[in-house]
């Protein structure tokens, strides 16, 4: 019996006869011989169909045959040094499962909004399903490595009735009578997590009602948030860089085949391993961007994307900015201990202009600070009691950080916009498919 296999295990087959499931991606050739792309769901590969080997009618078959038929295709597998999978299959029989006419993502190009209306078959194509690949080993190894280093995967809610970062950007609906908002973070309730685990993170969906429409901006995306009891700021930077170096090196090690797919410089992603990265503290930032042209900005801002930009580009690596201005950081963050106008807090900024992909601090313990940040934000501090209680009753110095997987993958992908990193974006003026 022919052995039923997976395109991306045709290399443990050469020389064999075997079966493959697949989609017919794209067709060429003329006379006797026909290539035929497949897809498979693991990769991409070739499969040639000789008219004096098959005959002329499983040569009609294989000439009729429109993009994204799905088949059942019989051959035998043998190297192709000319393609980037290095594999082809000799087709020796063609059975049609399902017909295809008209598909509507030709191999012609196609503008953005036309791709997007279509994401649901755009996700098929040989980039997209190579960045979700890359998107897939992230979260794969993202459980690796906490699962490595101690820590427990606590769900939180994604409907809650308080906001950790300002009320302006939150999604409201109705909760029974009351108003309850769509997750900003997990962050506070990873805090509570942390006081009974040790080390724990939570990872899922995130809500931003911001009304942006920059290519690093979504308003639903998935952050992972991990939180540490009994650890400094300095203690959570070098988790934070070993955890981004090893998210970079396991898709180096598993991801080799999307990587050629996406074109991606595999040497620069391997510089992203070596630790430490450089730090900046904020202040110094400031004055790197005032020296350089930027006229625009002052002590007290926030760096938009052109700032960040030109900090990533001063280093080789990814690099901390630390100590921003306590007006425009959350309220959650612990006060500096010299200093009162910043806090003990980093951004890690991606290089190549991919900007932040990690904000963390070392989170305020004071209950009296607590309350009033939480007073000076307009924050109601009865829906805030129970985070309160954290540091009533055996409070210790914590700290975490959260990383947007959404900014990671574009980043290591090395794509130009994040609504290519999910499968089915939600942007500013975009909530189909």
């Amino acid at each position: 019996m022919t052995k039923v296999i997976s395109i991306i295990d045709s290399k443990k087959h050469v020389g064999e006869k075997v079966k493959i499931g697949a989609w017919v991606a794209n067709k060429s050739g003329k006379g006797k011989i026909l290539f035929l792309q497949f897809r498979d769901g693991t990769a991409f590969f070739q499969g040639v169909v000789v008219k004096n080997e098959v005959g002329e009618e499983m040569f009609q078959t294989a000439k009729s045959l429109t993009q994204e038929t799905s088949v059942w295709v019989t051959g035998v597998i043998r190297e192709d040094t000319r393609s980037k999978f290095g594999y082809e299959i000799g087709i020796e029989a063609i059975e049609v499962v399902g017909t295809s006419a008209e598909y509507p993502i030709t191999p012609k190009e196609h503008g953005t909004d036309f791709l997007m209306d279509h994401r649901h078959l755009w996700l098929r194509s040989r980039k997209q399903h190579a960045v979700m690949q890359v998107r897939n080993e992230i979260i794969r190894a993202t459980y690796e490595f906490y699962n490595k280093e101690g820590f427990v995967k606590m769900d939180s809610p994604i409907l809650t009735g308080t906001a950790a970062e300002g009320t302006t950007d939150l999604f409201e609906t109705d909760y029974f009578g009351r108003p309850a908002y769509l997750a900003q973070t997990g962050q506070l309730y990873a805090e509570a997590g942390a006081m009974a685990f040790g080390k724990v993170f939570t990872f899922g969906p995130t809500f931003r009602a911001e009304k942006s429409k920059t290519r690093r901006h979504l308003t639903e995306f998935w952050m992972i948030e991990p939180e540490m009891a009994f650890t400094t700021h300095e203690e959570s930077l070098v988790v934070q860089e070993r955890y981004v170096a090893f998210l970079v090196q396991s898709v180096l090690d598993n991801c080799d085949y999307a990587l050629d797919v996406l074109e991606r410089d595999k040497e620069l992603l391997k510089s992203y391993t070596q630790l430490p990265f450089p730090r900046i503290s904020y202040d110094d930032a400031i004055e790197l961007l005032q020296k350089n042209g930027f006229d625009d900005i002052v002590w007290g801002d926030d760096f938009g994307s052109p700032h960040e930009t030109f900090i990533a580009n001063s280093f080789s690596k990814p690099v901390f900015i630390l100590n921003y201005p306590k007006a425009i950081k959350a309220f959650y963050m612990k006060p500096h201990p010299t200093r009162d106008d910043v806090v003990i807090c980093a951004d890690l900024i991606a290089p190549e202009g991919y900007g932040e992909i990690i904000g963390g601090s070392e989170r305020a313990t004071d209950v009296e600070y607590l309350e009033e940040k939480i007073k000076e934000e307009g924050l109601n501090q009865e829906d805030y009691e129970w985070y309160l209680d954290l540091r009533r009753y055996g409070s210790v110095p914590h700290s975490g950080f959260g990383l947007g997987l959404e900014r990671m993958v574009t980043w290591i992908s090395g794509n130009e916009h994040i609504r290519e990193a999910i499968p089915f974006p939600r942007m500013l003026h975009r909530i189909f498919p």
